[in-house]
């Protein structure tokens, strides 16, 4: 199975560092994409040691601006992509068509060829704008939109068992068997 894992300039780029460990120990090829607000963003929130495990746990990985990568092209196999952290402007644009980086072209591949994109906005609270956007793009079958938001259910009691709620959630979108968390009615009675 192989994965595109866009990364954009929002807070939380920790979940997209989560993400891309999951997958790869879940024997997943992994097809990171940063862009260079992701990048001060990570290096604001978590240091560079972030950008360093995540590109350690990647099969490949990319900058924005390689856009002569394989993942820019339809003709590349992939099973689906995850854009999280999703910044309100990776969200704009991609709403709008606009592919002027190499995560935004990924991603615009992904709708095209009718692919597993799932977004993972990270913005609060949302304004009329982002929930247009939001919406425009929910409107493509492929798509599905996962805000990280907290749940109880399973009765975390870390910040890695709020982060492999919203890890594992993701994983099952792209039809990935996972032990992240305790499913409701699934992994045992209550």
């Amino acid at each position: 199975m192989r994965i595109i894992v866009g990364i954009s300039g929002a807070s939380g780029i920790r979940l997209s560092m989560r993400l891309v460990e999951e997958l790869n120990n879940s024997g997943v090829e992994v097809y990171s994409v940063i862009t260079e607000g992701a990048i001060k963003v990570a290096e604001s929130e978590e240091g560079e040691s972030l950008v360093t495990m995540i590109k350690r746990n990647s099969t490949r990985f990319f900058r924005q601006d390689d856009m002569d990568a394989p993942i820019s092209s339809g003709s590349f196999p992939v099973d689906g992509m995850v854009i999280i952290p999703c910044s309100m402007n990776t969200l704009a644009k991609l709403s709008y068509g606009i592919s002027d980086n190499l995560l935004l072209r990924a991603a615009d591949v992904q709708i095209k060829m009718k692919r597993k994109l799932v977004i993972v906005p990270r913005e609060t609270p949302m304004s009329s704008v982002h929930l247009r956007n939001l919406l425009k793009l929910s409107k493509y079958e492929c798509v599905y939109i996962m805000f990280p938001l907290i749940s109880y259910y399973h009765r975390p009691k870390t910040l890695e068992d709020i982060e492999n709620f919203v890890i594992g959630r993701i994983m099952e979108l792209l039809g990935i068997e996972h032990h992240l968390y305790k499913r409701w009615g699934v992994d045992e009675e209550r």
